[in-house]
């Protein structure tokens, strides 16, 4: 059991890992229909995951227990939405395809900003892991190990290609491939010690399960709308970005139904 724990809490750290090191691997930066194609790829995989490994348990668990179901999964899901909206508005960042900083102002250059946008965009991803398997800890949640690595698995496999699309940029920002290969692993590290925390706080967390579930589910969907199917659809190849999403939710709800 706790071997799959860790498994599932490693995975997904894994593939941003992977990604990061194609900075390595790759002279140029990745074309730009590639990139809105794996940048389609990774929406469309986070939002079946938030329905099925997220939404969808959060009502089966509250209707099992007699609740009405809509309630948690309505005011987590919003609940999501407005946590990573107002992170978003704090935290200062920049996105890959922009030179405009959101966020507080500071003093932090491109390559802090660009690692700080990541992680705020890897923090939903860690707690969602993190929530389900502690879910799968957990009594009589109807959550099973088995969803819970089909979700670390869904969120590894999505990572990949963020974790290469972040590492080319920053290259040309430090003029080091090891340094920019160290920032995309650190981005990523976040991850496990988001679901780390969560599975820590499991016997306080446990009363309102449904809601972490609903709330980890709104996190993504707002990364999803509001940096990742933006940067897929801008300028040319646009429908590519859509193919991507395609794709990637099609996979994601394949291995959700047939592994979970």
């Amino acid at each position: 059991m706790y071997c799959d724990v860790a498994y599932g809490l490693l995975v997904p750290f894994l593939g941003t890992s992977l990604g990061a090191a194609m900075v390595f691997l790759l002279r140029r930066e990745i074309a730009p229909w590639l990139q809105k194609l794996l940048l389609g790829f990774a929406s469309g995989v986070m939002i079946a995951a938030s329905v099925w490994s997220l939404l969808l348990p959060s009502i089966d668990m509250t209707v099992e227990s007699g609740g009405v179901g809509w309630v948690p999964a309505t005011v987590g899901f919003l609940a999501g939405i407005f946590s990573l909206l107002l992170f978003d508005s704090v935290v200062p960042h920049i996105h890959i395809d922009s030179s405009v900083p959101e966020g507080v102002r500071t003093g932090f250059g491109r390559s802090t900003m660009l690692v700080l946008a990541v992680t705020l965009h890897n923090i939903p991803e860690g707690m969602a892991v993190g929530v389900v398997l502690a879910g799968a800890l957990a009594e009589n949640t109807g959550i099973s190990m088995a969803g819970a690595m089909t979700l670390s698995l869904g969120i590894a496999i999505q990572n990949f290609p963020e974790g290469a699309i972040v590492s080319m940029p920053l290259r040309d920002s430090v003029h080091s491939r090891r340094k920019a290969f160290a920032f995309g692993v650190a981005s990523g590290a976040v991850e496990p010690l988001a679901g780390i925390l969560t599975i820590m706080l499991i016997d306080l967390l446990a009363p309102v399960l449904p809601y972490l579930l609903a709330f980890a589910a709104g996190a993504m969907i707002y990364v999803v709308v509001e940096e990742l199917i933006p940067e897929s659809q801008n300028g040319r190849h646009s429908n590519i970005g859509t193919i991507g999403v395609a794709l990637g939710f099609a996979l994601m709800m394949l291995l959700d139904v047939a592994l979970g």
